[in-house]
């Protein structure tokens, strides 16, 4: 071996030598940063869920087991209760009127809601002048405050001055007390609910329209089939995933719509349009002698009610991916 081969040998040993202590193992010193930087940004999320999910809801909890009235609410004090509050509100005659004016409300007006914003998302795809422009009006009802949608349409449907009731006097119908009759004031704000929500169907279910790719529906043509069994047996399959999620957020919104019931009829009269959603605001907030205890009950009641119809969902969802 020369002298330059022996020097060659000697330096690469040495760079050998002093390179290996530089090369850390593979992945050491980063999972504990790269597990800090997770809950780095967990943690704004879990800060929210928990000052206004988890306390409200602790809160909402602790008012429905204990007898509050006005001096304990603020100074603190009330007496634990238990269930008491639920069995006063179990024995309420409001309760089961309450509890079917809330599920026929949510449940007429998610039906009709979905309906026509499947008609109209389908009507829409369709590309034609002015699609665009008609598409952004529908969406009005939906961009108005509540406030100004409730007010609107109590104008529009006043007994003597109203005018659907003089629409309806054009064509020989008598007057229809629609907001002040108990047989009339819970169609009254399904009707204003129903125009609410059409425009959020309408956006969704749109969405999901555009993402069928055309070739699906030309194949079933060549193949024979007509405008039905395109949308009953290709278009509406494919539709299922933005179906479900469409008809759960819209359950969660209706279950507990408050605005609209109340600036239109306050739950009357004699309690005909009255949900769970007005009376637990009702008796917590709603009298000179206000009920806070059988009002979080009766809020709580409302919030399990939602749960139950979310369970269903996730067990139909379930079904359907395994299927």
């Amino acid at each position: 071996m020369t002298r330059s081969d022996a020097s060659l040998a000697v330096h690469g040993t040495h760079d050998a030598e002093g390179a290996a202590p530089a090369a850390p193992p593979a992945g050491s010193g980063r999972r504990p940063s790269g597990r800090w930087a997770a809950w780095a940004f967990l943690a704004p999320v879990l800060v929210y869920l928990a000052l206004f999910y988890a306390y409200p809801m602790y809160r909402n909890l602790d008012l429905s087991l204990r007898d509050y009235t006005v001096r304990s609410f603020v100074q603190g004090g009330a007496p634990f209760i238990g269930l008491d509050n639920y069995r006063r509100v179990f024995a309420d005659p409001t309760f089961w009127p309450a509890i079917t004016h809330t599920l026929v409300f949510t449940v007429v007006s998610i039906l009709f809601q979905f309906s026509i914003g499947m008609a109209l998302a389908v009507f829409f795809v369709q590309h034609f002048p002015l699609s665009s422009t008609l598409r952004a009006l529908f969406l009005v009802p939906w961009l108005l405050p509540l406030i100004v949608s409730a007010s609107t349409w109590s104008w529009m449907l006043n007994s003597d001055s109203g005018i659907v009731n003089w629409t309806l006097g054009l064509v020989g119908v008598d007057p229809v007390n629609w907001l002040t009759s108990p047989s009339w004031s819970l169609v009254s704000v399904i009707i204003a609910n129903i125009w609410i929500g059409i425009p959020f169907n309408l956006v969704v279910l749109h969405s999901g329209l555009q993402a069928i790719p055309e070739t699906v529906n030309e194949a079933a043509a060549l193949d024979g089939a007509n405008g039905w069994q395109r949308f009953w047996r290709i278009t509406f399959p494919l539709m299922r995933p933005v179906s479900a999620i469409t008809l759960l957020l819209g359950l969660v919104y209706t279950l507990k719509v408050f605005d609209i019931i109340w600036i239109m009829t306050k739950g009357g009269p004699t309690d005909s349009s009255t949900t769970f959603a007005t009376w637990s605001y009702r008796l917590g907030f709603g009298s000179l002698l206000p009920r806070f205890g059988p009002g979080a009950a009766v809020g709580n009641l409302l919030i399990i009610l939602a749960l139950i119809f979310g369970l269903i969902y996730i067990r139909v969802q379930r079904r359907q991916e395994a299927s």
